[in-house]
């Protein structure tokens, strides 16, 4: 399964896509770090990227969430991560988005163009009914990238995540299926 755009596209994460995860997870740690919670040294490891792309596979396969590369079309090369997950289903029917892009690629659009593929798969593919997703509010381009994709505003959640060794307060967006346009 591929969804694309004219500039990008995104497939599932799979196992032979290791090693280059891992390449883009090291060279971007500076520049995300801010962003991400602290992890352990294993996180930035082959095995430990081995491990992330081997929960996503299972947790794909078991409708608990969707993790995808996000792919240059020019040239194949990975640069970036969108996922949906924490995936309830029941009377819900939600899941959590989350995303980052290479810093060598910020500013190009591909953040805004992934966040639409994603959405599409979560409306169409996946009968989600709604996607959520928390930004810190410091954060004006990831807000930007939820807006233009048609996300509301909900409100301020105080200490909501653990990022970079601290408790930080997150502005809370979704977007329903009937607020949705493709």
């Amino acid at each position: 399964m591929q969804l694309h755009t004219d500039s990008i596209y995104l497939r599932p994460l799979q196992e032979k896509d290791v090693d280059e995860l891992l390449e883009l997870r090291v060279r971007n740690h500076p520049f995300l770090q801010p962003f991400e919670p602290i992890r352990p040294a294993s996180f930035h490891t082959r095995e430990g990227q081995q491990e992330q792309i081997e929960q996503s596979i299972r947790d794909f396969a078991n409708d608990r969430g969707f993790a995808f590369g996000v792919f240059l079309q020019e040239n194949k090369q990975m640069i970036g991560r969108v996922a949906l997950s924490n995936v309830v289903r029941g009377v819900w029917q939600n899941a959590t988005l989350g995303y980052f892009l290479d810093q060598s690629h910020n500013g190009k659009g591909y953040t805004t163009q992934a966040v639409r593929l994603a959405l599409q798969f979560a409306f169409t593919k996946a009968q989600l009914h709604r996607v959520q997703a928390g930004v810190m509010p410091h954060n004006a381009g990831s807000i930007r990238v939820l807006e233009k994709n048609g996300f509301r505003y909900e409100g301020k959640s105080l200490r909501y995540l653990k990022i970079n060794g601290a408790w930080e307060d997150h502005n809370m967006y979704a977007i329903t299926a009937e607020e949705w346009t493709l």
